[in-house]
């Protein structure tokens, strides 16, 4: 099953992911983060299609989309 891991610490609250989201499985947290962000967090992982949507939208690299045991990332550091 496919599925992200957001860095909640590397999340600026952009809320871009969210809005992009075909699914709509994303929100924003009621919590901060150390740099005092609500940061983007997956509310419903079962409808995760695994498209990379979020990703490729995210401008501080904070999504990882995870399928089938392979990480997809835009970026490794």
């Amino acid at each position: 099953m496919p599925g992200i891991t957001i860095d909640k610490n590397r999340c600026k609250g952009c809320e871009l992911c969210v809005k992009a989201c075909p699914q709509g499985i994303l929100s924003m947290s009621k919590t901060i983060n150390i740099k005092g962000y609500f940061h983007a967090q997956m509310h419903d992982p079962s409808r995760c299609i695994g498209c990379r949507i979020c990703a490729i939208t995210c401008p501080d690299t904070a999504i990882e989309v995870h399928a089938n045991g392979t990480v997809f990332a835009l970026f490794d550091y």
